[in-house]
């Protein structure tokens, strides 16, 4: 009978690989994910955006300047200068204001001076809403008041008549 020890397998190193290999993997992975789409690169090389996974939960505030893609679940405020925006299966509870706002999960709380809220056709709003546009898509759900394509300067305009008128 005889008895022998294989040797064991080579360990490999990790090797570099060029930025076009790299790029097509990282291509490749970003496509793999059904929802997400990476965001633009700043002209710096840094994402403007921060992501809440599909598998986290957070409470808290959220206020800033970038752009926010929420994933998982969100308890609280939303208050960027960019966009926000709700994953089919996300859902955030709180009030949000932002530049753009789409909707493809669930948000329970009220959508404040948004200069675009765009409802998919997987969206749910549950809470009052105030944009400068809407954009509905059949199969989306709202439970509110909605007040859209009224813009700063038209609001200011309409209450100066108003009080002028009242005042004759």
């Amino acid at each position: 009978m005889a008895m022998w020890k294989e040797p064991a397998p080579a360990r490999k190193e990790p090797t570099l690989m060029p930025q076009d290999q790299q790029k097509k993997e990282e291509d490749t992975f970003a496509g793999s994910s059904s929802s997400y789409n990476p965001p633009s690169r700043s002209r710096d090389g840094q994402s403007k955006e921060t992501l809440i996974a599909a598998d986290l939960a957070i409470e808290g505030k959220i206020e800033g300047s970038g752009h926010v893609r929420v994933a998982g679940r969100f308890k609280g405020d939303v208050h960027v200068q960019g966009n926000l925006t709700i994953e089919q299966g996300a859902k955030v509870t709180g009030g949000v204001r932002a530049s753009t706002v789409i909707i493809g999960g669930e948000l329970e709380g009220n959508v404040d001076a948004a200069s675009r809220v765009e409802l998919l056709e997987t969206g749910i709003l549950n809470g009052d809403l105030k944009a400068g546009s809407l954009t509905v898509a059949a199969g989306s759900r709202m439970r509110g008041q909605a007040e859209f394509g009224w813009d700063e300067k038209t609001s200011r305009e309409s209450r100066v008549g108003v009080e002028a008128g009242s005042a004759l």
